[in-house]
């Protein structure tokens, strides 16, 4: 799974720096710089900038990683680390007593909460206790493929009883979470990673910089234009969902752009194989299962926060939920692939297919 996750990686960042085997002159005045570092977010992050100078790169870099390493520990819920008090510290004290937390958490759990209560409750922080059945059944079957199984429903139905939204205490004044019910647990899979890129990139913004663009997984944020003579909008290829079995097809739609943050959910990164089928990470409040509506559904807005938290949604909702749904929010277009491979967009996507 690491080497066919850290192929797709490569097969984006290669549209996102307008490289793509095509020659292009930078602006007089300006270079090109890239690095890419992993073990955060479960991902590999790439930064690539345009700057006067490669010390003045390096300002931009060391402030993303540095940023990026921080919000790791703040939004994990797996591991714990000394005088960090993250989302497992959080769920370990389920039902005894509120923990005070980094307002970057905070803010991240009350932004969750109010996009699950005003918009669409299919994606839910308070759903960990589900999604962590399917992850320890995900691990076990990418350790021993042959014996893989599928969770009880059962379980999973047991596990449900203890996600209720309503249940997650915030007191912004104390900046305490509590989980009311001891059996609860948070996950903010769906919304963390967009929501540290948003903010990183804010700061990178505000540090001076004009001209960069990030890649974290599926969620990519342009700043400004790049520096190239002749293009005033970066390139952002899509991945074809179905890239295992069209491997000379590695994208299925270009996106032409700037000052925006391009998001997407698939079937294809995270998944495991039990009895032939394949069973991905997103899973529906629905039916307790996989969603299977789409192979990859991917969002164009202003803010990654926003886009990261809709393109789980869509993944889940059926097309015709998901249109009624963006028609609440502003400065957004959708592309949804079916399993079938067929294509749908908003009215307004097609403005970023163009050059």
């Amino acid at each position: 799974m690491k080497k066919k996750f850290i192929s797709i990686i490569l097969i984006i960042v290669l549209f996102i720096t307008g490289c793509a085997g095509n020659k292009v002159k930078v602006i007089k005045g300006y270079n090109k710089y890239q690095k890419t570092f992993f073990d955060v977010f479960d991902t590999i992050i790439d930064f690539t900038a345009y700057t006067q100078s490669e010390e003045e790169y390096n300002q931009y870099y060391d402030l993303v990683k540095s940023e990026f390493e921080r919000l790791h520990k703040l939004y994990n819920h797996f591991d714990s680390f000394e005088g960090v008090n993250n989302i497992k510290t959080i769920n370990d004290n389920a039902g005894i007593k509120p923990i005070k937390v980094d307002k970057d958490l905070f803010e991240l759990i009350k932004f969750s909460k109010k996009m699950t209560e005003e918009y669409s409750d299919v994606t839910n922080m308070a759903f960990g206790s589900v999604l962590e059945i399917w992850h320890e059944y995900r691990e076990e079957g990418l350790k021993n493929p042959k014996t893989a199984k599928l969770p009880k429903i059962e379980d999973l139905r047991k596990a449900n009883e203890h996600t209720s939204i309503n249940k997650v205490i915030l007191d912004e004044e104390e900046l305490t979470v509590f989980l009311e019910d001891s059996n609860m647990k948070l996950d903010l899979g769906a919304t963390s990673k967009g929501f540290a890129s948003q903010l990183i990139m804010d700061k990178v913004k505000e540090k001076g910089c004009k001209s960069a663009i990030l890649s974290a997984g599926g969620n990519i944020i342009a700043l400004g234009k790049p520096m190239i003579e002749g293009r005033d909008k970066w390139i952002i290829g899509v991945q074809n969902p179905n890239l295992k079995e069209n491997t000379k097809k590695p994208t299925i739609e270009t996106i032409y752009g700037k000052d925006l943050t391009v998001v997407t959910s698939g079937n294809y990164q995270r998944f495991y194989t039990v009895d032939g089928k394949d069973y991905n990470h997103i899973i529906s409040p629905k039916t307790l299962m996989p969603a299977e509506n789409f192979t990859s559904v991917t969002v164009v807005a202003k803010d990654s926060s926003v886009a990261d938290y809709l393109s789980t949604t869509l993944f889940i909702l059926d097309y015709e939920e998901g249109k009624n749904l963006i028609k609440k929010f502003k400065d957004v277009e959708v592309m949804w692939v079916d399993k079938n491979g067929k294509i749908k967009e908003t009215e307004g996507f097609e403005k970023y297919l163009k050059d």
